[in-house]
């Protein structure tokens, strides 16, 4: 079986420690509690009602791609009017404004406005990662400024190309991360009190991409993995020092999803018709090939969405050719790379898994629930809550959070 229970115990155990500030119902920063989608919420609803899911409230918020972190009744995300990228947040219950923060000017490209990455929060601070590349720590409780630095500049590199989409995370107690792309830092950390640098990783040549990291046990320890724009890195999290590089390189340098382990193996999907790898990174060396599905007949070709990993069956978008419309929902057994199930042109979204189910927003503003199921795709409700988004949704104690450029939203999603 693809997930070594002792193993994903150790994972769980270790994110833990890294999210202090956290609970168990928190969702901390991208991708939630351990960056893999997954919540441990049960109790929530099957369907939602003719009139759609229960809404709790729903206020302004502005433009902008970043995703939503929750902090026990702390809501926080970025957002940008036509002066800012600021940091806002709501308190979880009402929607009501605790505090916006700005951290840099507003920020433009051909891909769409504003902020990218979405927020971690961990020890009563905010840390963030601007569209440009602005690295900043606020403090959670009233959104003073802590310290603020450019490292994308201060290494000698410039903005990716569709800006910076890394998501900062907290590799160890007290030290986060980003994806850089520099030629003097692909990968650094610093020092989550004070800013300064604790680590950098030269990389020439590589570019930053658009993946947020993870951190992944292997065995006995672990690793922090990168998916650069030309590369995968396995990095030691505490030193900065290089494990293992394998070379991904697609169109773009269109590298979007995180990637995912589970004790030995690294999952790394990309779209542009690119595809997906599976490798055994346990030992040392060069990892090792356990399966790959390249170009157009890709089991999965995830575009900007990570696939949920879930009793050994991975559940994500495939992406039909170079950024196309088509986009089919699949089901794929990740040990050996046999596609169990598809569902032709489910359209493009993102999602997060929760009590037994996909729990989906689409760019056509929808939310969808689907069973996770390797038997079979099966569609259990859909409603229309918003305009077009591709932010995955957040869960926290019970309550759903969603946004697009306009409004953030929160449904009572319990049974």
């Amino acid at each position: 079986m693809f997930i070594n229970a002792k193993r994903f115990a150790a994972v769980l155990s270790l994110l833990s420690v890294l999210c202090a500030t956290a609970v168990a119902d928190d969702w901390p920063q991208f991708l939630g509690p351990q960056r893999n989608g997954i919540s441990t919420e049960t109790g929530l609803i099957d369907s939602f009602p003719a009139s759609g899911p229960k809404e709790l409230w729903r206020v302004p918020g502005g433009v902008g791609m970043s995703g939503i972190a929750v902090v026990g009744d702390t809501v926080v995300t970025l957002v940008q009017d036509d002066n800012e990228q600021f940091v806002l947040a709501l308190n979880a219950q009402t929607g009501k404004t605790h505090w916006k923060s700005p951290i840099a000017a507003a920020y433009r490209n051909p891909m769409g406005d504003g902020p990218r990455a979405a927020p971690c929060i961990s020890g009563g601070k905010v840390f963030v990662y601007s569209g440009e590349g602005v690295l900043a720590a606020l403090n959670l409780q009233n959104g003073r400024l802590l310290w603020k630095r450019h490292p994308v500049v201060e290494f000698g590199g410039k903005p990716a190309e569709y800006g910076m989409a890394c998501s900062p995370l907290m590799v160890d107690e007290g030290l986060v991360a980003v994806t850089i792309g520099a030629p003097e830092a692909a990968v650094a950390a610093f020092n989550a009190e004070t800013g300064e640098t604790v680590w950098q990783l030269s990389q020439p040549g590589d570019t930053a991409g658009y993946s947020s990291p993870a951190v992944v046990q292997v065995e006995q320890e672990e690793q922090l993995v990168v998916h650069g724009g030309k590369a995968a890195l396995g990095i030691q999290p505490r030193s900065g020092k290089l494990l293992w590089r394998y070379p991904y390189e697609t169109d773009y340098d269109c590298n979007i999803a995180t990637p995912l382990g589970d004790g030995k193996h690294v999952f790394l999907s990309s779209g542009e018709n690119h595809g997906s790898v599976l490798l055994d990174v346990a030992g040392t060396g060069k990892p090792k090939v356990v399966w790959k599905s390249h170009d157009v007949q890709s089991v999965m070709r995830n575009e900007w969405q990570t696939s949920i990993l879930h009793k050994g069956y991975l559940y994500g978008f495939d992406n039909v050719g170079s950024a196309g419309p088509v986009t089919n929902l699949a089901c794929v057994n990740a040990l050996t790379g046999e596609q169990v199930w598809l569902e032709r042109r489910f359209g493009k979204g993102n999602l997060i898994a929760a009590d037994g189910k996909l729990w989906m927003t689409t760019m056509m503003g929808e939310l969808v629930l689907v069973k996770i199921s390797p038997e079979g795709f099966q569609e259990l409700s859909r409603a229309e809550v918003m305009q077009t988004t591709r932010q995955a949704p957040a869960l926290s104690n019970k309550r759903l959070f969603v946004r697009d450029n306009a409004e953030i939203i929160c449904f009572d999603v319990a049974k």
